[in-house]
């Protein structure tokens, strides 16, 4: 194990047991002292996935790989986030989460090599295809906080309880940031997919399960992103819909990889 992922995880752990212990008292560091601190985990964990996926010969395609460029995503939406919401509470989980993508990324190692002059097009592909599914995955987990706030506001009786949240319409409208970036991500590399087929992957573009659920999400989202610019939609269609694409994207993705490396070993 290299020294980059080592310090990323001692980094993210020493965080989480920071902020775990600081949202029991009032006794903590200046915020802008805790986001620097986080900023060099992040630092740390973004250089960790430049080694893996673009200075090495093996292309970043593992679960692995795609899980720790998620959780990367998702500590960098979130240590964004700290400076407009109160989102401290989160923060052990998330960062405890981080750590444990990072040893998956160690432990799952993208078995794929491809050499020649299509080299740098099919890395353009991949690393899109993966901040896509990283970003929709960020949407996914802002839809489920949304769905917690919205409960709370049923709920009256555990309105105080369990860990602070932002406000709805906060978490609305980053939703529809995230969605919105996701979105030109994903639409970048169905496109690059289908035009250059035969140059990334030596054979014509073909409707196969993996790309026929990668269509239908990006329909889904298509739709959303609609519906929100001209009907309006928001709250619980928002999180519905947000959720029932994501999931199409894990079946297209996560469900496809997982099955190759891990059961199949392929």
């Amino acid at each position: 194990m290299r020294t980059l992922p080592l310090l990323s995880i001692a980094a993210y752990c020493s965080l989480a047991w920071y902020f775990w212990r600081t949202n029991r008292t009032e006794r903590k560091l200046p915020l802008a002292a805790v986001q620097s601190m986080l900023l060099i985990a992040l630092s740390l964990h973004g250089w960790t996935l430049v080694d893996a996926i673009w200075h090495s010969n093996v292309i970043g395609l593992g679960v692995g790989t795609a899980l720790s460029i998620t959780l990367f995503l998702s500590v960098s939406i979130f240590w964004l986030g700290m400076f407009f919401y109160p989102l401290a509470s989160i923060q052990p989980a998330l960062l405890a989460t981080a750590a444990g993508a990072v040893i998956t990324g160690i432990w799952m190692p993208p078995l794929h090599s491809f050499h020649g002059t299509e080299l740098l097009a099919f890395r353009a592909h991949v690393l899109s295809a993966m901040l896509a599914y990283g970003l929709l995955t960020n949407a996914a987990i802002i839809a489920l906080l949304m769905n917690v706030v919205d409960k709370r506001l049923h709920h009256h009786a555990f309105a105080n309880h369990g860990p602070a949240l932002p406000p709805l319409l906060s978490l609305e409208s980053l939703l529809f940031k995230v969605l919105l970036s996701g979105f030109v991500v994903l639409t970048f590399t169905l496109l690059s997919g289908m035009l250059f087929s035969e140059e990334i992957f030596h054979q014509p573009f073909r409707l196969n399960h993996k790309n026929l659920f990668t269509v239908v999400a990006w329909l889904v989202f298509a739709a959303l992103l609609t519906g929100r610019s001209i009907l309006g939609w928001r709250g619980r269609i928002a999180v519905r819909w947000t959720l029932s694409g994501f999931g199409l994207l894990l079946l297209a993705y996560i469900g496809s990889k997982f099955v190759l490396e891990v059961v199949l070993q392929r």
